[in-house]
């Protein structure tokens, strides 16, 4: 019998990314909650005899008919649902972030800790094609000692889309929105963060839509400083170069990402089938394989780590040190000053 989840919230989140690629991964969705009753039909559709809640506490009433649950609330209930499936000592996965700060993030393990209740972070993103692609040049050595790390994540939005990613002063915005998997990619290459400069503004929504970020790493092994630059906007009219990772002996670079509309698509005009970016050398570049695999990989390791085959797919310290990050950030926004981690 394969997996079986539920899943808190079946909107864009719950719906459009977990329940696709539950269902990919092989697992199957047997529970949700929903109260629009246009969310409760589409569960219906995709999930026939799937069993449908309109809040959490009923859900936790009987948790025979399903193994984990996935919540992809919105992040301002993030908090208050992970510390009820804690309590019902349920496996979970939470989305990111799993919590509006650095004290809510220790609370949510905290709780889980001595519930003794399972939980890893929905962190997708360490299975994107580049993320997957550029481990393996660094397994491989290709790009030596790398020192930088540059990812934008920019899009060309003038309209700002009519949700509360976009309209929530409190959850929304995209430091809490992108900035979980920009911060994780960064310290999944070069490690513990140290300090952050950041520069936020709001263009067009009531938080923040354009980001920066500036990120000093830790090197334990005395190696060159090591430095991140990371990006996010919806108000950026000409994306820049998605990925740009400098090392000792190469670059690794990725032009576009997802078929955001860019002007460095051109580049990509000759890449072979099956390439995902450059290794660079100047202005020598080679194309590089895409290493195998995809985000349903995540759900394919939450099932082997609840059947005990597996490690822990996310441990989630490495969210708290996330939120840390993010906290550190909006201090050096409003005070104009690099702030230690």
């Amino acid at each position: 019998m394969s997996t079986r989840v539920a899943v808190i919230g079946y909107g864009g989140s719950g719906r459009g990314i977990h329940a696709r690629l539950v269902r990919e991964a092989g697992l199957q969705v047997t529970a949700v909650v929903a109260r629009s009753a246009e969310r409760r039909e589409e569960a219906v559709t995709d999930w026939p005899g799937v069993d449908l809640y309109d809040d959490v506490a009923g859900l936790l009433l009987d948790t025979s008919g399903y193994d984990v649950v996935v919540v992809a609330s919105p992040t301002q209930l993030h908090v208050e649902h992970a510390l009820a499936v804690s309590a019902a000592r349920v496996p979970f996965v939470l989305d990111k972030p799993i919590a509006l700060d650095g004290d809510g993030a220790r609370a949510v393990v905290a709780a889980a800790y001595d519930a003794g209740t399972p939980f890893t972070v929905f962190q997708n993103r360490r299975w994107d094609d580049e993320q997957r692609t550029l481990r393996s040049l660094l397994d491989a050595g290709e790009l030596g000692d790398v020192h930088t790390f540059e990812r934008r994540w920019e899009r060309w939005r003038p309209v700002p889309r009519d949700r509360w990613k976009e309209n929530d002063a409190l959850g929304g915005g995209l430091l809490l929105d992108l900035g979980p998997h920009l911060v994780d990619s960064a310290t999944q290459i070069l490690g513990p963060v140290t300090s952050v400069y950041a520069e936020l503004r709001a263009h067009t929504t009531p938080t923040e839509d354009d980001v920066f970020l500036v990120l000093h790493h830790e090197r334990p092994d005395g190696g060159t400083q090591a430095v991140s630059r990371l990006w996010a906007g919806s108000f950026c009219a000409a994306p820049g170069p998605r990925t740009r990772v400098l090392g000792s002996r190469a670059a690794y670079v990725v032009t576009t990402f997802e078929n955001d509309a860019s002007v460095f698509e051109v580049l990509d005009q000759d890449a072979p089938e099956g390439a995902e970016g450059w290794l660079v050398r100047g202005s020598e570049r080679e194309p590089v394989t895409r290493a195998p695999g995809g985000h349903a990989d995540f759900y394919r390791a939450v099932d082997a780590w609840l059947a005990g085959r597996a490690p822990v797919p996310v441990d989630p310290d490495d969210a708290v040190r996330i939120a840390d990050v993010l906290d550190a950030a909006r201090v050096s926004a409003r005070e104009g000053r690099r702030v230690a981690v």
